[in-house]
């Protein structure tokens, strides 16, 4: 898939279609939660060493900020693919949360 612009339910089609295709069947969910944790935990690295106060190692040069968070994506459609979740309609629903629950919380001051 070469589109630059990609919808959330394009995204969990393609990495449903790569998994049953080409890497052979899902993990099981409790292991998919546990590739997100250490997906996760690659761009805390990265974010930690190259903006924050961490000094990067020489073996830290060959992670890439978009690939690590490319990889937290990857891993949480295949996790809504798993668990029958609409990655749209729950993005939309969490966006329609925050803009009620947060309407004036960022706007008027403390």
């Amino acid at each position: 898939m070469n589109d630059k612009d990609i919808s959330l339910a394009q995204l969990q089609a393609e990495v449903d279609r790569w998994i049953t295709t080409t890497g052979g069947g899902y993990f099981s969910p409790l292991t998919n939660m546990a590739v997100l944790t250490e997906e996760v935990g690659e761009v805390a690295r990265v974010m930690a060493r190259r903006y924050g106060d961490q000094v990067a190692k020489p073996q830290d040069e060959h992670f890439r900020l978009a690939d690590e968070l490319a990889d937290v994506v990857w891993v949480v459609a295949a996790i809504a693919n798993q668990t029958g979740i609409d990655l749209t309609t729950a993005f939309l629903n969490n966006l329609e949360k925050k803009n009620i629950r947060d309407k004036e919380r960022f706007r008027s001051p403390s």
